[in-house]
């Protein structure tokens, strides 16, 4: 015999042990079932117009966010020099992507030489990698044709500016 002797177990406890393994974890897996599957008809309202208004209730926003808009009044066209500084003069005054450089005559003259109401165009519609109105959707066709004055002037155009 072997140096360690268990004492036999009997048939009954076997028996015990096997249905409290199988009972013990179906009756918790019942039970949380139960606690997730009940529906509380107590607090569920038979009209559906008014289930429905409950519902929309508990799920509404804690808070709204009004935006008053800001009258400004009438706008105002800015002046050439002013758009330049403001939204043109990121290429313009570098000459990214090719751009000409403001006040560059050998870059402007071929330009020029098409006219004013050609480089208006082309300003408000963009051409190549110049974005339709330099980038900025919010300027009018008249900011846009006084900026084109504005930076061709400075390359030796006369052009004049719309009022």
């Amino acid at each position: 015999m072997s140096e360690h002797e268990f004492p036999p177990t009997p048939v009954s406890q076997v028996v015990v042990a096997i249905l409290g393994g199988i009972l013990a974890p179906t009756l918790v897996i019942v039970l949380i079932a139960k606690l997730f599957m009940t529906v509380d008809s107590t607090h569920a309202p038979e009209d559906p117009k008014v289930a429905a208004t409950q519902i929309e209730e508990r799920i509404k926003p804690v808070a709204q966010v009004a935006v008053a808009e800001v009258e400004t009044g009438p706008h105002v066209n800015k002046g050439g020099e002013e758009v330049v500084k403001a939204v043109c003069s990121a290429c313009h005054a570098v000459g990214a992507l090719g751009s000409p450089k403001i006040g560059d005559k050998s870059a402007w003259g071929p330009r020029i030489a098409q006219g004013y109401e050609t480089l208006v165009k082309h300003a408000i519609a963009g051409i190549r990698a110049m974005p339709a109105r330099g980038g900025n959707a919010e300027l009018t066709d008249g900011e846009v044709a006084n900026a084109v004055a504005y930076m061709a002037n400075q390359a030796g155009a006369s052009f004049k500016a719309p009022k």
